[in-house]
């Protein structure tokens, strides 16, 4: 969707006038930035209990020895500010997956410090770019975007 940044005026606009009606829209399978940091043994799942996608979530994530968890910045309204709660409120499944804390191989609460500092330094300022000490592993398989390609994958079949 466009504008996400801008009020969700995209997703919003497509709700109202959507393309198919909303019982023939199978989801919304939402990607909204990605794991920069490394592999992780959780992924956070933005809407987790809001869903009817959450037991396939929950499958494809014990396939890979993760854990799902809900929402870890709760207080951050994230499911709210994102383009999957339009989808959401016409009743569209809606996914929207994001990083998660607990990083393989790093200590007990280094993930969350890595994600507030991010939040507070970078996000949405002029330094919010690709940078030297990114690394994409926790993206790729058999991490976070496997989980949303074989949630978007399950629900095709059905």
């Amino acid at each position: 969707m466009a504008a996400e940044e801008q009020g969700l005026l995209g997703s919003a606009y497509y709700a109202a006038n959507p393309s198919f009606p909303p019982g023939a829209i199978a989801a919304n399978v939402n990607f909204d930035g990605g794991n920069i940091r490394d592999e992780t043994k959780d992924v956070t799942y933005i809407g987790k209990g809001k869903s009817s996608l959450d037991g396939i979530v929950e499958e494809i994530a014990t396939r890979q020895g993760r854990t799902v968890k809900p929402d870890q910045f709760p207080d951050r309204g994230f499911f709210y500010r994102s383009d999957q709660f339009n989808f959401a409120k016409i009743g569209v499944p809606a996914l929207y997956l994001s990083t998660g804390t607990e990083f393989v191989g790093k200590p007990s609460g280094w993930g969350t410090e890595q994600l507030r500092h991010y939040e507070t330094t970078n996000y949405h300022q002029p330094t919010d770019q690709l940078a030297a000490d990114w690394t994409f592993e926790g993206m790729g398989a058999p991490e976070d975007a496997t989980i949303g390609l074989w949630t978007a994958y399950r629900v095709a079949q059905r």
